[in-house]
C-alpha cells in the first residue's frame, strides 16, 4: 500500500476545496466579457427573451447580419467554456472525500485532482482567448457596417405626385425616429434608405422602393372563411370570458346568472322570427376601457359602497346579447391584453399596427378609444371604422366634428374623433344622431304579475338615491311625502347613519340587486331627487309596478346651465331626471311635476296612491327587444364601406334628380315609388319610411319628428341635401349657399335665403336656431322599439 504524507494530504485538500470558488470565479469572468460585448455592440444584438409574447419580441435592425455572426460565434464559444466548465464539475464530483478516511486516501485518486489545475488554466486561457477574437468579429462587424450604411445612405427621397407628404416625412423621421422604439422595431436605424422602407411598407406615406420588390413583406393573407353565426344556449363560456378579479366583473356576472333563463328563452324567439336566416359570425373585441387601472377604475371600489351601477349593467347585457347571437368575443379589461390583442408594436404608440386587425368590430368606450388611439399609430384611423363607442349621454354631430368644434366653440374633453355619429352607442334613445344600445330590465311572468298587483303596499315610497349627497336639502319634500307615505332609503353606510337622511325614513343600506328588486314589488312610489340622471333603476321600479315620481326642470338642465352637463359633447336640453320616462312611458306610470309647487307635489301624492297600475316594461327593454337591435345593427350598420359622395361644393355642380315626391295632402315630402325603395340598393334604414318636414324656428328635427309620431333618421339627410328639395316644398330661395353647419340644409325665410350642407359628419338631428327653418328627415319605427323602422328587422 502506498501511503501520503500529512502535507500531501493537506495540499489536496486544499486544491479541492478551492475548486469551487475556483469554477465561480472562471463563470464570473465570462459573464461580464458577454456583459462587455453585448454593451458594446451598441445595442446591435438582439435576443427573444423566454415567455414573451409574440407582440413583444424585439427584432434585430435590418441589415445586421453580421452582427448575428458575431453573436453566432461567440455563442458557441460560451457553449465550450460551458461544456468543459461541466467535465471539471464531473471530476470534482468524482472525488470522493470522507473525513473518516482521511487516513487511507489513495495515491491514485490524488493524480486526477493534479490534473485538474492544468485543466482551469487552459480554460482561462480559453476565456482569453475568446475575448481576442470577438473583438476581432467586432472589428470586422463595425467595418461592415460603415460600408452598408454607405450603401444605404445613397437613397434619395422620391418625388411622387402621388405622395405629397413623403418628403416631409422624411424630414420628421431624420428629426425625431429615436422618439419613439417602435421605429427600431420595425427596422429604422437613422439611414435614408431605413427611412423609405419604414414609410413605404410599413406606413403608406411614401412609393415602395424599386429594389426591395423581391425583399419586401408579402402582402397580408386574406381573411379566412368566415362561419355562420349560430345562436348559442348556454352562458358558461361567456363567464369564464367576462374573467374575474375586480368588484365589477363580480357583480356583471352576478347579473348575467340572474338573467339566464330571461335571455336564453329570448334568444329562441329571436331565432324562430328570423326563420333560419344566415348571419356571417364577426370577431368583436370588447375593451371596457373605465375598467382599465390606467383610466383609474373608479367604479370597481364602488361597487360595494353605492357607486353608480348604470354603466356595468349595460356592459354585462352587451357581453350577454353579443354572445348569445353566436358572435366570437374577446373581452379585456386592461390596457395590456388591448395591446396585446390588437398587436401594438413595442414602443410608445407612434407605429401602426404590427398585423392586420384581427377583429370586424370592437365595442368600447370613450376611455378605450382615447387608449386606443395612443397604442395604434396611424392604424387607429385606419380601423376607426370597425369601432362601437358605448356613450351614456350621446355626442352630437357639433362636437364630433374637430375643425368644426373647434372653429365653433364645441370643442369639449369628450368629443372631436371625427366618427360617424351612429357609432356612438346611447343608454336611452334621446339621440337620434347616435344609435340607441339600450340595457334589459327583468321581466316578469303571469304568475309574478299577479303576486305584485295583489301585494302592493299602497303608502309605501322608496327613494331613488343611494349617495346620502343626493338626499341633502330635500327636506321640505320628504316632510310633504311622510305625512302620506312610510318612506325606504338604500343609503350606502359604514358605521354611522348618514345625517342628511332623516329619521322618519326607514334605511335599508346598500341592498344586493335582488333584494332591491324585492322592496320595489311592495312598494308604490319611486320618487327620484333630480339625480342621478337617465339611470336604469326608474325602469326597474316601473317593471316592478311601482309609480315613478319625478321633478320637471326649468329651465331644463344643460350644459350652458348645469355643472354635471359642462364639458359632455351634447347640447341636448334635460327636461327631468328620466327623459325617455318621461316622454316614451308617461303617465299613469311616470309622473312629472314642479317640486318647487308644494301644492302640485302633493296632489300628485295623492293622485299615485289612488292609481292601479300595472307592472310595465317598454319592449326595446326586455332581452329579445335588446337581442333584435343589435342584430340589426351588426347585419346592417357598416361603416367601412365606400362614402356616399360628398356634398356638392357650389350650386353650379350638377346634383341627380331629387328621388323625393310631395305626399298626397302636401304637407311633407315622401320616397318617390318611381326612384326604387332600396335608395341604390344599399341604405338601411329602408328609404320607403322617409318623411321630410319642415322644423318651425325653435325646434329640433329630434322635436319636429317626434310631434308627428316619428323619429329623426340623419341616415336619409343626404336626400335631403339637394336644391330641388326646397322647391317641391315651395320654399323660395333667392340664393343657396353651401356651408359647414349643423342646422343645415335649412332655410332663412325672412331672406329667402337657403342652405346646404358641406360636410356630411355635421348632418345632426340635434340643434336649432330661430333665424332657420330646417329640413328634417323623419321615418317611422317598430311599436316599442324605437331604434328600428317596421322594415328594419
Amino acid at each position: 500500500m502506498i501511503t501520503v504524507n500529512a502535507d500531501g494530504k493537506i495540499m489536496v485538500r486544499r486544491c479541492l476545496v478551492t475548486l469551487r470558488p475556483f469554477r465561480i470565479f472562471v463563470l464570473g469572468i465570462g459573464f461580464f466579457t458577454l456583459c462587455f460585448l453585448m454593451t458594446s455592440l451598441g445595442g446591435q444584438f438582439s435576443a427573444k427573451r423566454l415567455g414573451d409574447s409574440p407582440f413583444t419580441i424585439r427584432t434585430e435592425v435590418m441589415g445586421a447580419l453580421e452582427s448575428r455572426g458575431a453573436l453566432r460565434k461567440m455563442s458557441d464559444m460560451l457553449e465550450m467554456l460551458m461544456k468543459r466548465m461541466d467535465i471539471l464539475a464531473r471530476l470534482e464530483n468524482s472525488t470522493d472525500f470522507h473525513k473518516g478516511d482521511e487516513a487511507r486516501f489513495p495515491l491514485d485518486r490524488f493524480q486526477p485532482a493534479a490534473g485538474l489545475m492544468e485543466r482551469i488554466q487552459a480554460i482561462a486561457q480559453n476565456v482569453s482567448d475568446i475575448a481576442i477574437k470577438v473583438d476581432q468579429i467586432l472589428r470586422n462587424s463595425l467595418m461592415n457596417g460603415k460600408v452598408m450604411d454607405g450603401r444605404r445612405d445613397q437613397c434619395e427621397v422620391p418625388r411622387d405626385p402621388k405622395y405629397p407628404d413623403c418628403a416631409g416625412k422624411v424630414e420628421w423621421m431624420r428629426a425625431r425616429w429615436t422618439s419613439d422604439p417602435c421605429y427600431a422595431f420595425f427596422g429604422v436605424d437613422g439611414t435614408e434608405c431605413s427611412f423609405l422602407i419604414y414609410l413605404s411598407e410599413v406606413e403608406w406615406f411614401c412609393p415602395p422602393l424599386p429594389w426591395r420588390n423581391q425583399t419586401a413583406a408579402l402582402p397580408s393573407p386574406g381573411p379566412l372563411p368566415r362561419g355562420q353565426a349560430a345562436f348559442r344556449s348556454d352562458l358558461t363560456r361567456l363567464l369564464e370570458l367576462v374573467g374575474t378579479g375586480k368588484e365589477s366583473l363580480i357583480f356583471m356576472k352576478k347579473r348575467i346568472r340572474h338573467l339566464a333563463q330571461q335571455w336564453l328563452r329570448a334568444a329562441r324567439r329571436l331565432e324562430q322570427k328570423l326563420k333560419g336566416r344566415q348571419r356571417d359570425q364577426k370577431h368583436i373585441l370588447i375593451h371596457i376601457g373605465f375598467l382599465t387601472e390606467e383610466s383609474g377604475d373608479v367604479f370597481s371600489p364602488r361597487v360595494l359602497k353605492g357607486g353608480p351601477l348604470g354603466e356595468m349593467v349595460q356592459w354585462a347585457d352587451i357581453l350577454t346579447a353579443l354572445f348569445l347571437l353566436g358572435h366570437s368575443l374577446r373581452v379585456t379589461v386592461s390596457l395590456k391584453e388591448l395591446q396585446s390583442n390588437l398587436g401594438v408594436p413595442p414602443g410608445r404608440g407612434n407605429c401602426p399596427l404590427m398585423i392586420p386587425l384581427p377583429f370586424d368590430l370592437i365595442y368600447t368606450d370613450y376611455h378605450g378609444l382615447q387608449q386606443m388611439k395612443q397604442h395604434m399609430g396611424l392604424s387607429f384611423k385606419k380601423y376607426s371604422c370597425r369601432v362601437r363607442v358605448i356613450d351614456t349621454f350621446g355626442t352630437e354631430p357639433a362636437y364630433n366634428h374637430e375643425e368644426y368644434a373647434t372653429l365653433r366653440g364645441y370643442r369639449t374633453n369628450w368629443g372631436y374623433w371625427n366618427l360617424q355619429p351612429t357609432q356612438f352607442m346611447t343608454m336611452f334613445p334621446h339621440t337620434p344622431d347616435n344609435s340607441f344600445m339600450g340595457f334589459v330590465s327583468e321581466e316578469l311572468n303571469r304568475t309574478e304579475r299577479q303576486f305584485i298587483k295583489s301585494n302592493k303596499v299602497s303608502n309605501m315610497a322608496v327613494v331613488y338615491g343611494k349617495e346620502a349627497s343626493i338626499w341633502k336639502g330635500k327636506e321640505k319634500f320628504l316632510a310633504i311625502l311622510n305625512k302620506y307615505m312610510e318612506i325606504h332609503g338604500t343609503v350606502y353606510y359604514e358605521t354611522q347613519r348618514p345625517p342628511e337622511v332623516p329619521a322618519f325614513v326607514k334605511n335599508h343600506g346598500l341592498l344586493p340587486q335582488h333584494e332591491f328588486q324585492q322592496l320595489l314589488r311592495k312598494a308604490k312610489l319611486f320618487i327620484g331627487f333630480g339625480f342621478p340622471y337617465e339611470g336604469p333603476a326608474p325602469l326597474e321600479a316601473i317593471a316592478n309596478g311601482c309609480v315613478f315620481l319625478q321633478a320637471r326642470f326649468n329651465p331644463p338642465h344643460s350644459s350652458l346651465n348645469h355643472e354635471f352637463f359642462r364639458g359632455k359633447p351634447t347640447s341636448r336640453e334635460v327636461s327631468s331626471q328620466h327623459p325617455y320616462a318621461e316622454d316614451f312611458i308617461g303617465k299613469p306610470h311616470v309622473w312629472t311635476v314642479d317640486y318647487n309647487n308644494s301644492e302640485e307635489f302633493e296632489a300628485a301624492i295623492k293622485a299615485i296612491m289612488r292609481s292601479q297600475v300595472d307592472p310595465y316594461l317598454p319592449y326595446e327593454y326586455t332581452c329579445e327587444g335588446m337581442l333584435e337591435r343589435i342584430h340589426a345593427y351588426i347585419q346592417h350598420q357598416d361603416f367601412c364601406g365606400t362614402p356616399s359622395p360628398p356634398a356638392a361644393k357650389s350650386p353650379a355642380m350638377q346634383s341627380p334628380r331629387s328621388p323625393l315626391a310631395l305626399a298626397p295632402n302636401a304637407t311633407h315630402l315622401v320616397w318617390s315609388p318611381e326612384a326604387g325603395w332600396g335608395g341604390g340598393g344599399s341604405t338601411w334604414p329602408p328609404t320607403r319610411s322617409l318623411q321630410v318636414w319642415v322644423s318651425e324656428g325653435r325646434h329640433t328635427c329630434t322635436e319636429t319628428c317626434q310631434r308627428r309620431g316619428l323619429v329623426c333618421e340623419p341616415t336619409f339627410f343626404r336626400f335631403l341635401n339637394k336644391k330641388e328639395v326646397f322647391l317641391q316644398l315651395s320654399i323660395t330661395c333667392d340664393s343657396t349657399e353651401y356651408e359647414m353647419n349643423h342646422l343645415y340644409p335649412a332655410v332663412a325665410e325672412n331672406v329667402h335665403e337657403c342652405y346646404l350642407q358641406k360636410e356630411p359628419l355635421l348632418f345632426s338631428c340635434a340643434g336649432y336656431n330661430t333665424k332657420y327653418r330646417r329640413l328634417c328627415p323623419c321615418r317611422d319605427y317598430r311599436k316599442g322599439q324605437v331604434a328600428l323602422c317596421r322594415d328594419c328587422l
